[in-house]
């Protein structure tokens, strides 16, 4: 496992709370490039041989903001979690929101926002995880 410089873990989005790290996972023979962002508040399993390029942040959490009578700050967040499975390839920018799976063999490309499951070895390059074609 390499981790690419100036790559930050944070265990919670803005409040620091918690232990660096917590809940994150990554598999043999993986990589994150610099200047990512993880918030692994929730769980982030990243499997083997995956290549995460630069700048790719990954948010393993959502805020509650349905009771009106009350700031989102003090509503708290929910944590899904995040799962890459083995041999993806994640390209530069890309961010990941939680309660995301993303199957193995699957290549995302370059700015793609990620807010719902990819299918394996699924080929995805839209700004909005639409699927173009598989592999």
């Amino acid at each position: 496992m390499t981790i690419g410089r100036y790559t930050e873990i944070r265990p919670s989005s803005y409040y620091g709370v918690g232990q660096v790290g917590y809940g994150l996972t990554i598999g043999n023979y993986s990589s994150i490039g610099a200047f990512g962002f993880i918030g692994c508040s929730g769980k982030i399993e990243i499997g083997n041989n995956v290549m995460i390029g630069p700048k790719v942040s990954f948010f393993a959490e959502n805020h509650n903001f349905s009771d009106v009578s009350s700031t989102i700050r003090s509503q708290e967040v929910n944590n899904k979690g995040i799962i890459i499975e083995d041999d993806c390839w994640i390209g530069s920018g890309v961010i990941i929101l939680d309660g995301v799976t993303i199957g193995h063999g699957s290549v995302i490309g370059a700015g793609t926002l990620i807010s719902k499951d990819i299918l394996p070895e699924s080929v995805v390059v839209d700004k909005r995880d639409k699927n173009i074609r598989f592999r």
